[in-house]
């Protein structure tokens, strides 16, 4: 498993594991999961995959909702499908939920229609912030995991207590052995140059077209998505379409929403103490790398 924050490099760090290690990259970025996302999402194009097999890349439209137990399911099915042919699978991303879903014996409670209908009409009646404090009340450490900006997870939290009576941390058992005695890395880099680096990939995406990549995007149905659309940049891009923002009010928004994420991923990854974190700057990286994974025998 690679995880860790946005702009680290994990994708090419997968790539160079994938041709040493003789294996096959998986997919764990919640927004690469989207057909057209591909700008704004990072995503390798087909032709500098190095011939390497990717699974869960392209898989939904956006106008479909990303669920993280479907999406455990077939993360699972492509990492089982992968060790039967006898190759590594690479499972790759920033997404820590997803990561941890394929790794740890998490399972998901059922979502209530008309619960999660409630919630969501709350949230856009009295804002994220009254659904924090409530989810404060009940349930702390929840709160402190969850970005009160993000109303979509508070009323899925919410959901979760109220449909099982149980804390929504409950649904998170604590960390043991991971699942396929997979070698947990954790990339990263030192904040300064990460926050340039991630300061330049935005400037560079917009040179790129991500501007004409989400205005297609809208014609496909983004603003009809429920996730989809709250994608970094996506988001912001948005904004200007609809008037509300300049576009380089939205590469500056982007910009700092970007770096805000990445803090709460490294929260996240912290978190989990069984992750062996690797500095990408080091000239001798993929070595390192390999010698981590190399240490596991996968079952």
């Amino acid at each position: 498993m690679i995880g860790g924050p946005t702009g680290t490099g994990k994708s090419d760090l997968a790539l160079d594991l994938a041709e040493r290690l003789d294996g096959e990259v998986v997919n764990a970025d919640s927004m690469q999961l989207y057909r057209g996302m591909d700008i704004g999402t990072a995503k390798l194009p087909v032709g500098e995959r190095r011939g390497i097999a990717h699974h869960l890349i392209d898989v939904l439209d956006v106008t479909e909702r990303a669920s993280v137990a479907a999406y455990q399911r077939d993360a699972r099915a492509a990492v089982e499908d992968i060790l039967a042919r006898g190759r590594t699978p690479l499972l790759t991303g920033g997404s820590g939920l997803y990561l941890q879903a394929v790794v740890d014996d998490i399972a998901f409670p059922a979502t209530d229609g008309a619960v999660r209908a409630r919630l969501e009409s709350e949230l856009a009646e009295r804002g994220a912030d009254a659904l924090w404090a409530r989810l404060a009340e009940l349930d702390p450490p929840a709160a402190g995991a969850i970005d009160r900006r993000n109303g979509r997870r508070l009323v899925r939290a919410l959901e979760v207590i109220e449909v099982t009576g149980r804390p929504f941390t409950a649904t998170f058992p604590a960390p043991g052995p991971a699942r396929y005695d997979a070698a947990l890395i954790c990339l990263d880099r030192d904040t300064d140059v990460l926050d340039a680096r991630l300061a330049e990939r935005v400037h560079v995406m917009m040179q790129r077209g991500l501007m004409a990549e989400v205005r297609a995007l809208v014609d496909r149905g983004l603003r009809r998505g429920v996730t989809a659309w709250r994608a970094l940049g996506y988001r912001q891009l948005l904004a200007v379409l609809d008037g509300e923002r300049s576009e380089g009010d939205a590469v500056t928004d982007t910009i700092v929403a970007t770096r805000r994420f990445v803090r709460r991923q490294r929260s996240w990854f912290r978190r989990d103490s069984r992750l062996t974190w690797v500095d990408a700057a080091q000239p001798d990286v993929v070595d390192r790398c390999v010698q981590i994974a190399t240490r596991r025998s996968v079952r």
